[in-house]
């Protein structure tokens, strides 16, 4: 299809600290009837499940890391990535996307590989891709881990942050509407709190072989709902209303240098039932894209919220 570019796949070859073939599954479109999600599935099949959901305008070689970490704890993690994304098929038409639309998409993959128990980790917007999965089939979540991530229903505190949107979301929206070209590992960069190497930043540039291939992420800023009455927004306070009643295990992991997303975790820790009475720790010495900087320290969290969910369910066997 000459409106749905796909990245060659030379352009991922030799990246660093990212040894994973390829796996894909076929998801629905509206526009194009059919389109490739590429996701990597790495660990034990029968390992208790993590999902890793990526944000803008990064792809799962941003949880190489924690992949490391946890598939050799015994783990499966299955990191996708969002259409328009990584190995993902990509759209040439920013009309081509929607927040609904990346929803159904992950949900489509999730159904695919009949997975159960998962451990959800959310940055960026995964989250409110993630959390939209978990209002809508909460029969496959086991516990959540969110990390520098938001739920905007553009609701006013304590239900929501004040002032929203907020200076630095409107510049980043402004910033991406009208543009031509995204220069994708310079935001990685300009937000993390150390030097990353050329290969890294490379890394991050190689889904994007010219602008023509960044439909997806100029328009994904745009998505974000900053008012009421915006596409999003009403299907966010629905997700609220779920996760007013979620009692499992939600644990928050937000980093100590990322201003966009700081304040949005109290809203989840007062708001949600299951982050009462949990440790939730503050991941320090990194930036927005915290699985880049600190992806082992994040992964320590994932595995010690799984921990309890094994030691409580052997206390109610016995």
């Amino acid at each position: 299809m000459s409106d749905v570019l796909r990245t060659p796949d030379h352009r991922f070859a030799n990246l660093p600290d990212f040894p994973w073939e390829p796996n894909y599954h076929s998801v629905s479109d509206a526009q194009h009837g059919q389109l490739r999600m590429h996701y990597l599935d790495v660990g034990p099949r029968d390992g208790d499940i993590v999902l890793m959901l990526h944000g803008e305008p990064s792809w799962c070689f941003l949880y190489r890391h924690m992949i490391h970490a946890l598939s050799a704890r015994g783990l499966r993690c299955i990191a996708p990535d969002l259409v328009g994304f990584g190995r993902s098929d990509k759209p040439a038409a920013r009309s081509a996307y929607s927040y609904a639309g990346h929803v159904a998409q992950v949900g489509e993959l999730l159904r695919a590989l009949e997975v159960n128990k998962v451990t959800l980790v959310c940055q960026d917007w995964g989250g409110p891709i993630g959390l939209s999965l978990l209002a809508q089939m909460p029969e496959r979540f086991s516990a959540v881990v969110a990390a520098n991530t938001l739920l905007p229903g553009c609701e006013p505190p304590p239900n929501g942050v004040a002032p929203w949107p907020g200076a630095i979301v409107e510049q980043w929206v402004a910033a991406t509407r009208d543009a031509e070209d995204l220069d994708v590992s310079g935001v990685i960069a300009a937000v993390s709190c150390t030097p990353l190497s050329a290969g890294v930043l490379a890394a991050y540039d190689a889904p994007f072989p010219s602008p023509a291939y960044k439909a997806g992420a100029l328009v994904f800023p745009s998505l974000i709902p900053t008012h009421a009455q915006m596409a999003g927004a009403a299907e966010n306070r629905q997700t609220w209303e779920f996760l007013c009643h979620w009692e499992k295990p939600f644990v928050t992991a937000f980093s100590d240098s990322d201003p966009a997303t700081a304040a949005w975790g109290p809203v989840f820790q007062q708001r949600i039932p299951g982050a009462r009475g949990r440790e939730h720790p503050t991941i320090m010495g990194a930036g927005h894209f915290l699985q880049e900087e600190q992806g082992d320290a994040l992964a320590a969290v994932v595995a010690r919220t799984i921990d309890s969910l094994r030691a409580t369910s052997s206390t109610v066997e016995s």
